[in-house]
């Protein structure tokens, strides 16, 4: 592979796809076949993310290549005229006299490499690499760096409609990755494998054997994972410690299998709620990963109208260790303890609860309580659509520092008896650090919202309010207690006013960025009382 001058690109050999006699070498193959002709892999002619350090190169070895002038025909015609002699070619420089090979290989291999971690962490290493790797040989080696191939996602090109060209596109890829995980993935973390059918069992085999740091895996919509298959990459892979399914059809027994082997290290576990979703909430009530932190059961594409049944006290018990715990969009329901059942021991580390849904809530004041009654960590609370929750419920929470809090109800509030009141009790309890704060569709009255956000008018030890994000759509708010909160809170950052009945028009939208929320404010201030008035 001869060195290329930057600003130049080497031509693409063409004929067979094997290493031909020309001397081109088996990996410059595998690049042809995962950058080919037309991806924009000319590098420095395609691609705007390079640097360009101009006058760099001496002006005497740019000279050489400028074509020497013609001389100027004589305008005199005739035996008269007299032919001047042609001007001397100046002579080439030599290397001795500091001909430059170009600025890419004057740059240090440490920065080089620098400067692409920052393209991959914006971008991801391909096809960014793949096409680097072309440039140079100091490019080349620079590229080659493990460090640069920590986080890889890979999805095969749909090369047809029918289940036939997606085979095709899976196997053109694992072709290439054959060379390529063993040659770059030596330090590589995090996986996520998009849109796999066949060739999943494969390509993780090759990852099982050749990728030993592995700590995160995820499979978004991949099909035929064994329970063999994971087993044996949890048992090669000590450090995988993070499993995403979301979207993805693998059989109950394969997640169970895999996380009797791993459930020791287990930190992260995402899961789409099927059927089979209830045998694996079983090994976990088991003890089967007392260390699991992090824990999401959400809805897939298809409608399953079957509720869950989550025995909490359980699962407090399973996993003692649980910070952050979402069930989204889901039908489920506690299931009920006995009389005289002790109470559960709670989750002393949880910082997250997210129980968001669109559909019918059975989440009640006794549910919560149930939940969060030992969790005074709680930083985030995402309660949007459960309509049974009120503010009494929610001020006996024993949690003092919460961040976040999203009560919202979109499109939910129609035909439910909602709280005229008690919205203070909230403002007044975190109001010294909350940051978010969603009230969208409730029904708290006017006066009570105006004592809630009139909260916020006092200064916490001389600091202003941390609310940087408030969410009206759908309230009684009035343009008082709206100028009020948007002076006391200079920090805030979003502002939701839509469908608010009380805000005279033109004014009922969402704000975002500090400029546009300052407008709000001029225009609620020098608008007369008079258009100030519900329209």
């Amino acid at each position: 592979m001869a060195p290329v001058a930057p600003g130049r690109v080497r031509r693409r050999v063409r004929g067979s796809k094997r290493p031909d006699a020309r001397g081109r070498s088996a990996e410059d193959w595998w690049w042809d076949r995962l950058a080919p002709r037309g991806s924009g892999y000319h590098l420095l002619q395609a691609d705007s993310m390079l640097l360009v350090l101009p006058d760099l190169e001496p002006t005497r070895a740019r000279a050489h290549r400028r074509a020497p002038r013609r001389a100027p025909r004589s305008l005199a015609r005739g035996p008269t005229a007299v032919a001047k002699p042609r001007a001397k070619p100046r002579p080439e420089p030599s290397l001795d006299q500091g001909l430059d090979s170009g600025w890419g290989d004057r740059i240090p291999l440490e920065v080089l490499v620098h400067i692409f971690g920052l393209l991959v962490a914006a971008h991801g290493p391909m096809p960014f690499l793949g096409r680097a790797a072309r440039v140079c040989r100091h490019w080349h080696e620079a590229t080659s760096h493990p460090s640069l191939w920590h986080t890889v996602t890979l999805s095969p090109a749909l090369v047809g409609r029918t289940a036939k060209g997606n085979l095709k596109g899976e196997k053109k890829l694992l072709a290439c990755l054959e060379w390529l995980i063993p040659n770059r993935f030596s330090q590589l973390q995090r996986l996520t494998l998009i849109h796999w059918k066949s060739q999943v069992h494969s390509v993780l085999e090759l990852v099982g054997k050749f990728c030993p740091r592995l700590t995160f895996l995820k499979l978004s919509d991949c099909h035929g994972v064994t329970a063999e298959t994971l087993v044996t990459l949890a048992k090669a892979c000590c450090q995988l410690h993070s499993l995403d399914l979301h979207h993805s059809m693998v059989e109950s027994t394969a997640v169970v299998s895999f996380l009797e082997a791993a459930g020791s290290r287990m930190r992260r576990l995402w899961l789409t709620y099927s059927s089979q979703t209830t045998a694996i909430l079983g090994a976990l009530l088991g003890n089967c990963c007392p260390q699991l932190q992090v824990l999401e059961v959400s809805a897939g594409m298809s409608c399953n109208n079957t509720p869950l049944q989550l025995p909490v006290e359980a699962l407090q018990r399973g996993c003692p260790q649980l910070q952050v715990l979402r069930l989204l969009n889901l039908i489920w329901l506690p299931k009920p303890c006995g009389r005289g059942a002790p109470q559960g021991p709670g989750f002393p580390s949880l910082e997250e609860l997210c129980l968001a849904g669109s559909t019918c809530s059975f989440v009640s004041n006794e549910v919560l309580g149930r939940l969060l009654h030992g969790s005074p960590k709680l930083r985030l609370l995402d309660l949007r659509g459960c309509a049974r929750i009120t503010p009494t419920g929610l001020c006996h929470l024993p949690c003092q520092e919460l961040e976040q809090l999203y009560l919202g109800l979109y499109g939910m509030s129609d035909g439910l008896a909602l709280a005229k009141d008690g919205s203070p009790l909230l403002t007044q309890k975190w109001y010294h650090t909350l940051r978010e704060l969603d009230f969208s569709g409730q029904g708290f009255s006017e006066k009570d919202l105006e004592q809630a956000l009139a909260v916020f008018s006092g200064t916490t030890g001389g600091l202003p309010p941390a609310l940087c994000s408030l969410n009206l759509r759908g309230t009684r708010v009035t343009p008082s207690t709206v100028s009020s909160v948007i002076s006391s809170c200079p920090g805030l950052l979003y502002l939701n006013l839509e469908s608010c009945r009380c805000l005279p028009r033109g004014l009922k939208r969402a704000y975002r960025g500090l400029e546009e929320v300052q407008w709000c404010l001029e225009q609620l201030l020098t608008s007369p009382p008079s258009s100030r008035e519900s329209t």
